[in-house]
C-alpha cells in the first residue's frame, strides 16, 4: 500500500473553466473550475461511450472523495448510480433510502438491527445436520436423528425419532438456514418450522387436506396418521394438499410433536 492520499495538498490549477467535450486521450494532471475541482460536462467517443471520469491506482486508493462538511461522494444514473465489481468494505453506517439489491453473499461481522418487518421469500425455517448416509440427503426425504445425533431416512411407522424433512423439495426453499458449516461433511437442512414438500406414500392411506402426516415402513416417505396414540410424539406435520393414491411431493405445514 502506497502513503495516505492527502486531501488538503495543493492542487495545481488548470484553465478556469474545461470544454464542454474532453476528449478521452487528453491528459490533464488537475482541473479546477469556479464549480468543481474536476468538472466534466460529456465525454464524447465514436458510439457516445466513453468514460467521463476514470480512476486508477497500482497500490494506493483508486478515488478518493472527501467533504469537510457534506457529502464526500455523490452518484446519479437512470440505471445504477452507481457498480461496484470487487468487495466493498464500510466501516461506518449504510443509509439506504430506497432498495438494496444484492446479487451475491452480505457478510455481517456485527449485529444487524431490523425496525421493520422482516420479509424472507423462502417458505421455511430450516438447520443443517449431519447425513449418516451422504447419499441420503434428497429434498423432501423424511429424516429421523441417530444416537450420533446425525440423521438418516425414516424406515418405520410413527418413528419417535422424526426430526424433519429435507427442506427445498418442490417450489419451496428455505429462508433461514442454521448451523450451516462449509466443508464440514455430508449435511443437509431440515425444514423444522414453516411449509416445506415432504414425500409421501399414499398406500397406508389417502392423504387429504389437514390430515396429520407421520413416518412411515417406506424409506424416507410420510404418511397419514390413523393412531392418534401412537403418533404422538412422531408428527411430523399437517397436510395442505390431497394425495389420492400413489407416491409423491406433498405440501405440508411443519409441525413437529
Amino acid at each position: 500500500m502506497g502513503p495516505e492520499f492527502n486531501p488538503n495538498a495543493e492542487i495545481l490549477r488548470a484553465t478556469p473553466r474545461l470544454p464542454d467535450t474532453v476528449r478521452a486521450d487528453v491528459e490533464i494532471e488537475h482541473a479546477v473550475t469556479d464549480m468543481a475541482a474536476v468538472q466534466v460536462y460529456r465525454a464524447e467517443g465514436e458510439f457516445g461511450d466513453k468514460v467521463a471520469l476514470a480512476a486508477s491506482s497500482v497500490s494506493n486508493h483508486g478515488m478518493y472523495a472527501h467533504s469537510a462538511h457534506g457529502t464526500g461522494l455523490v452518484a446519479e444514473g437512470p440505471a445504477l448510480a452507481a457498480e461496484f465489481r470487487g468487495a466493498v468494505q464500510v466501516r461506518e453506517g449504510i443509509d439506504v433510502g430506497g432498495d438494496l439489491v444484492v446479487a451475491g453473499r452480505v457478510v455481517v461481522s456485527g449485529d444487524v438491527l431490523v425496525t421493520g418487518d422482516l420479509r424472507l421469500l423462502g417458505a421455511d425455517y430450516a438447520e443443517d445436520f449431519a447425513l449418516a448416509d451422504p447419499d441420503d440427503g434428497e429434498p423432501g426425504t423424511v429424516m429421523v436423528l441417530e444416537d450420533d445425533q446425525s440423521v438418516r431416512s425414516c424406515s418405520r411407522a410413527y418413528d419417535p425419532r422424526v426430526a424433519g424433512v429435507v427442506s427445498g423439495a418442490g417450489s419451496f426453499r428455505p429462508a433461514i438456514i442454521l448451523d450451516s458449516r462449509p466443508g464440514a461433511g455430508a449435511r443437509a437442512p431440515l425444514a423444522l418450522m414453516g411449509k416445506a414438500f415432504c414425500k409421501v406414500d399414499a398406500s397406508y392411506g389417502p392423504v387429504g387436506i389437514g390430515d396429520l402426516l407421520t413416518t412411515s415402513a417406506t424409506p424416507g416417505h410420510a404418511m397419514r396418521v390413523d393412531s392418534s396414540a401412537e403418533a404422538s410424539g412422531a408428527v411430523l406435520g399437517k397436510a395442505l394438499q390431497p394425495l389420492a393414491e400413489g407416491r409423491g411431493l406433498v405440501p405440508f405445514i411443519v409441525s413437529l410433536g
